[in-house]
């Protein structure tokens, strides 16, 4: 028999996560559903027992006496409920032995229902999220001292001579990360709380001020709090961390919990085990994360500082909003609901006279945002039939032509930079060889063979020297019987590279070769040599014609 293949073993094992994903957040239905509060109110009368398997009646019971949406329930319609309940994977059909002394008993009592573990804890999140989700939570910010002396104590037993006390270790640690995690979660819900009211952009005067002190008190005090006691925590998990290996497993040898617990003494159960907070290597790491920048990717407490400073600018953002409608520059949010209120009472005919007397459209058939620059709409094109226009954000829900929102990151050019930086010196390089080439080949040109970037950087100079030269004429004829002309002048030179061209007329021909080719010049005589300033050095000219 052949053993399957890797890949067909992955996707397996892909599928049976995808569906085990799938499975679990089926639990999560009954909160959409058109039935949901009934629903809820079925799952409150399980989550307040323990261990509690009950029946149909029973559990209509309890509704009837609790009241509420699901209190009319029959026995049938719960009982459809119920079922649908259990196939969502939140209840579970109870195994409970039944005795009943009559048929019809028999009858009333055999479906009998218990919690599932998913469906407890979905149901708690839902209550606590239904309670609580709109409220302002305080920040627990005493736990960070709590947090901090439990490590400091900790790190000084730890590293003393002999260790810490298993029990005593154990007591000390749970009791930390209860404090830390209580701590971490007032924080993200306090700063979730924070954000939800900083996307409000109609916060009127008193709500703003209100919620400027919010910001300036309560706020400042977290961080500062946060900002003092962080490298403390940091210092003290520095000094702890190359023993926290080693303290996890003393006091798993001392407790080890449900992972102890085996019907077959091997250590090992078949379902897998959700340790204490500390017990686990990955919950140390969580909390050097918070407080250490351990991944390069900044630590909570960075991103406490950041979301403060945001919170900061969106507060500057609404009083910048609220000085411009006291002067009427650009919010007009108090006429604007007084006009919301015409229209909501108005009649339809007088609702089209309000509406051409505020805007003053009549029968117009575009709005005053301009189509893409290739669309050419006809005056009498339809609004059915038009193209559509995207209407900003902003000018939509706030009739506002203002840009909002953060500004955006300035982009990093570092790369770029470097890479011109070294294009640059590979550039000067070049420039420089090929100077030094003709520095070290005057004098012999007709015995060498320039490069051609020397060639390239010779008639460079050479069209600079011709072009800051001026005519002379001889006095008397030359040969063929015509006045000829002398150049002066004729100079160029550059001072980075040190190197000096002067151009005569001579009569001769001078042929320089190159790896392009041949370069012949009439009547030219070049003069090749150093700078004023490298010349003072000792380095004589040299003349080739």
């Amino acid at each position: 028999m052949e053993a399957p293949a890797p890949g067909a073993a992955q996707d397996a094992a892909t599928q049976d996560a995808h569906s085990e994903a799938r499975r679990r957040l089926d639990a999560y239905t009954y909160l959409s559903a058109p039935e949901r509060l009934e629903h809820v109110a079925i799952m409150r009368v399980f989550c307040g027992t323990l261990l509690a398997d009950l029946s149909v009646s029973e559990v209509m019971a309890k509704l009837r006496q609790a009241g509420g949406p699901a209190a009319g329930l029959d026995a049938d319609t719960l009982t459809v409920r119920l079922e649908q309940l259990v196939r969502w994977g939140n209840l579970l059909r109870s195994s409970h032995t039944l005795k009943a002394s009559s048929i019809s008993e028999y009858q009333r009592s055999r479906s009998r229902y218990q919690l599932s573990k998913l469906g407890e804890r979905v149901q708690r999140d839902a209550d606590g999220v239904l309670a609580e989700a709109d409220a302002a939570r305080e920040v627990s910010n005493e736990l960070l001292a709590l947090v901090e002396r439990g490590l400091r104590e900790l790190a000084e037993l730890v590293t003393a001579l002999g260790g810490i006390e298993p029990q005593d270790g154990l007591e000390r640690v749970s009791t930390l990360f209860v404090q830390f995690t209580e701590f971490a979660d007032s924080i993200r819900d306090f700063y979730a709380y924070l954000g939800q009211v900083l996307a409000r952009y109609d916060l009127d005067s008193a709500e703003y001020q209100g919620f400027k002190e919010l910001l300036l008190d309560y706020v400042e005090a977290i961080t500062e709090d946060v900002a003092f006691r962080a490298p403390r925590i940091s210092a003290a998990l520095d000094t702890l961390w190359p023993h926290v290996p080693g303290l996890l497993a003393r006091l798993d040898a001392h407790a080890q919990g449900l992972t102890g617990l085996s019907p077959q003494g091997d250590g090992r159960l078949e379902t897998r085990v959700q340790r204490s907070r500390g017990r686990e290597l990955t919950d140390w790491e969580g909390l050097r994360g918070w407080f250490s920048d351990t991944d390069g990717q900044g630590s909570q407490v960075d991103q406490l500082r950041d979301a403060t400073l945001r919170a900061l600018q969106s507060l500057l953002a609404n009083a910048k909003r609220m000085l411009r409608s006291a002067t009427g520059e650009m919010s007009r949010r108090r006429d604007l609901l007084r006009l919301a209120r015409w229209f909501d009472e108005a009649a339809p005919q007088d609702a089209h006279d309000i509406a051409v007397a505020a805007f003053g459209l009549y029968g117009a058939r575009h709005l005053g945002i301009p189509p893409a620059t290739d669309e050419v709409v006809p005056a009498y094109t339809s609004w059915w039939t038009g193209p559509v226009v995207e209407v900003p954000v902003a000018l939509r829900e706030r009739g506002s032509r203002a840009q909002r929102g953060r500004s955006s990151a300035v982009e990093d050019h570092s790369v770029q930079k470097q890479r011109l930086r070294e294009a640059a010196r590979e550039r000067a390089a070049a420039r420089a060889a090929a100077a030094n080439e003709l520095r070290s080949a005057s004098g012999r040109f007709a015995e060498v063979r320039l490069t051609s970037a020397a060639l390239g950087l010779l008639l460079e100079l050479l069209a600079t020297a011709l072009g800051n030269a001026q005519l002379r004429r001889r006095a008397g004829t030359d040969r063929e019987g015509t006045t000829g002309f002398d150049l002066e002048q004729a100079q160029s030179e550059d001072a980075e590279l040190g190197i000096r061209l002067t151009v005569r007329r001579t009569g001769a021909r001078c042929v320089l070769h190159s790896a392009d080719g041949d370069l012949l010049l009439d009547d030219l005589e070049l003069e090749i040599g150093r700078t004023s300033s490298d010349a003072a050095d000792g380095d004589a000219e040299v003349s080739v014609s």
